[in-house]
This record gives C-alpha cells, sequence and structure tokens, in this order.
C-alpha cells in the first residue's frame, strides 16, 4: 500500500521532535542530518527540504523551547509593585535557565555554539527579555516609582544589566550561590537606577 502524503507542517514538526530527542540523547555536535533522517524512515534530502542546515534546525529548536518559556511568565499579572516584579522577573528568569542547565543541557550546547550568529531565536530571545522589562519599567513609571523617558528603549539596557546572571556562559561558569548574590545585588542596583537617576 502507498503511503498518505502528509502535510508538511505535519513532516517539519515530525523532523523537529526527532531532531530534539537525538540532540538531548546524543547531544548537537554527534548527531548528524543523516542520523534524523535515519530515525525517520526517510532521506537525508527530504529533511534539507525543510530545513536547509543544522544550523537551521537547531534554531528552530531554539525557538520551540522560547515559546514554551513564555508560558512560565504569567506572573506579570502580578499585582505586586514595579521594583518588586522586576526582582520576580529576573529570578525566574535565572531560575528557568539553571533548570534547563540540569534537565536540557542539549539546549545550552546549541546556544552556545550557535552564540555569534545573527539568528531568528536569539532576535526572538532578546525580544521576550527586552518585553518582560518594558513591561515592568512602565508600570513603575504609571505608579511614579521609576523616573525615564522611554521605557521600551531603556528596557533593553536593563536586560544587558541582568546578562551577567542570565547569558549562557556565565551560568555554566558560576557557582549557583555566587549567582545568587549576584542577582540580588543587581536587582537592587538597577531598582536604585531606575527609582533615583542620575542629574543631568
Amino acid at each position: 500500500m502507498r503511503r498518505t502524503r502528509r502535510k508538511a507542517e505535519e513532516t517539519r514538526q515530525d523532523i523537529l521532535a526527532t531532531a530534539e530527542d537525538l540532540f538531548r540523547e546524543r547531544g548537537i555536535g554527534r548527531c548528524s542530518i543523516a542520523d534524523i533522517a535515519t530515525e525517520l524512515q526517510m532521506s537525508p534530502a527530504n529533511v534539507f527540504k525543510h530545513f536547509g542546515s543544522k544550523t537551521q534546525l537547531a534554531d528552530a529548536i531554539c525557538d520551540r523551547h522560547i515559546h514554551r518559556m513564555i508560558d512560565r511568565f504569567a506572573l506579570l499579572n502580578d499585582p505586586a509593585p514595579a521594583p518588586q516584579k522586576l526582582g520576580i522577573v529576573v529570578r525566574r528568569l535565572m531560575e528557568a535557565h539553571l533548570s534547563d542547565i540540569k534537565e536540557n543541557p542539549y539546549l545550552f550546547e546549541m546556544i552556545l555554539m550557535m552564540s555569534d550568529a545573527d539568528l531568528p531565536s536569539g532576535r526572538h530571545y532578546k525580544h521576550l527579555i527586552d518585553s518582560l522589562f518594558g513591561e515592568v519599567l512602565k508600570e513603575g513609571v504609571a505608579a511614579g516609582v521609576y523616573t525615564c523617558r522611554d521605557p521600551e528603549q531603556l528596557s533593553s539596557t536593563v536586560a544587558s544589566a541582568f546578562s551577567a546572571i542570565l547569558h549562557p556562559v556565565f551560568l555554566v561558569k558560576t557557582d549557583p550561590a555566587d549567582l545568587h548574590e549576584r542577582c540580588e545585588g543587581l536587582i537592587e542596583l538597577v531598582n536604585a537606577a531606575l527609582q533615583n537617576p542620575l542629574a543631568k
């Protein structure tokens, strides 16, 4: 019997799921497109039809993970004041990343391998983080707690200030106790700067 033709999106999702499982088991460096194709009983050419390279495939997996991560931040609807909410968001982000290092180390391997490339998942992640901080800043300005002219523009600067506890390189190489101490210090520093801007 001839196999029924599947929709392209179904095949694409099967490739993503299988690649993610194999990357989780073996690591991205020890898994080829041919391995993924064999697991799916299809030709490597069929995989390449949906993803032009292993980098594109890894990028799509990272983006899927970012979509899942968005659900972890429903807490933004919490009625806490902006300075407290800023701390909540930062701590939850850091804990989510630390959890991934333990439970999904293959994701961090991919992120580290692709960190110098300008890929859609990296841009999407940056947009997500900037938006999270932007919402907190806007709430703080509206409540008269924070002083800044353009919360959306400043959100990127605030995100950069927390890179020492959110970037994969620092997370992997820093002792967890030091990370938590650094996290609290940065939250205090950023909140002080937002509430007491330097006079021009």
